[in-house]
């Protein structure tokens, strides 16, 4: 797997940027450092794990970023349908000798970049040597053309999945309060903490009611990681519970676009702060943000 992950590395040209836990860039000499590859990941499905990931890509790029986002989880077409966007060719199609990267590349709403990850395709399996090379060649130009790169990653541990963790420079590991997405994010962090060479890896707790029940969760896995991983974790930040993101997707709209006011807008942009600045992410539902919750819930 440590072969894979080092062909993997060189899919976007970032040589020149190191990950440096203690010193975080300033947002405007980021395209001078080359840019940043952070993998989007979750352990299982049905977290909101695409949902933050573009909504996250619109906020850094209101910031001011360049922004390209890679739907890495192949067959799905997930960051089409969150953008309300459509692509006639996909990552996969690379492959494929004529296809140069500007055909696959898509520029999608609100000033984001993205290559989508297709829809029903059969062969969303693992590469072989040859067409890792050709992709590889193929998506070197992307480091010229943003300062971030978000690869929106498939769910679980399989193969492709880990190989793009483990190329990625930064990984947001993103979970919920249920047992089950916290089971399933500690398999990721017992995944990655065996086979990163260099780990740089950070919780984001989406759907909480409140800040105390994200504290509990980042708690449990960071006691859990230290004491049998010994791999100590940070978390960049939360996501709160609201019903705006469930109207937005089914309006096939980012919230953050949609309703800018909304709480987890609000969060959104916190954690786009929080990359960019190394600001501590500091959200507050607020009492009308509360009774508005509640009774929207009927909705």
């Amino acid at each position: 797997m440590g072969d894979q992950a080092a062909r993997l590395r060189q899919l976007v040209d970032k040589s020149e940027y190191e990950v440096k836990m203690s010193v975080v860039p300033d947002a405007s000499t980021l395209s001078t450092l080359g840019p940043r590859v952070i993998a989007v990941t979750s352990g299982k499905g049905g977290v909101g794990k695409t949902n933050i990931t573009v909504n996250l890509a619109i906020a850094l790029r209101q910031a001011g970023q360049r922004v390209l986002v890679i739907d890495a989880d192949l067959g799905m077409a997930n960051v089409d349908v969150v953008l309300g966007s459509m692509s006639k060719k996909h990552l996969l199609n690379l492959l494929e000798k004529d296809t140069k990267l500007q055909d696959v590349m898509i520029d999608g709403p609100y000033g984001v970049r993205y290559i989508s990850g297709g829809s029903g395709i059969e062969k969303a399996a693992d590469f072989t040597y040859e067409e890792r090379q050709r992709l590889m060649q193929k998506l070197t130009a992307c480091g010229q053309m943003a300062d971030i790169i978000l690869i929106d990653t498939g769910a679980g541990l399989g193969r492709n999945v880990m190989d793009f963790i483990l190329a990625a420079d930064e990984v947001l590991l993103v979970t919920t309060p249920e047992p089950t997405a916290l089971t399933d994010a500690y398999a990721v962090l017992k995944a990655y903490s065996m086979y990163a060479a260099s780990k740089n890896i950070k919780l984001l707790v989406n759907r909480v009611y409140d800040e105390a029940e994200s504290r509990e969760v980042v708690a449990k896995l960071q006691q859990t990681s230290t004491r049998f991983l010994n791999m100590p974790i940070d978390c960049l930040g939360y996501v709160f519970e609201d019903s705006a993101v469930m109207r937005s997707v089914r309006q096939q709209q980012p919230f953050l676009a949609a309703q800018p006011g909304a709480v987890a807008s609000r969060c959104i942009q916190g954690l786009a702060n929080s990359l960019l600045f190394g600001s501590k992410m500091k959200v507050k539902r607020g009492w009308k943000g509360f009774l508005r919750q509640i009774f929207n819930f009927a909705h």
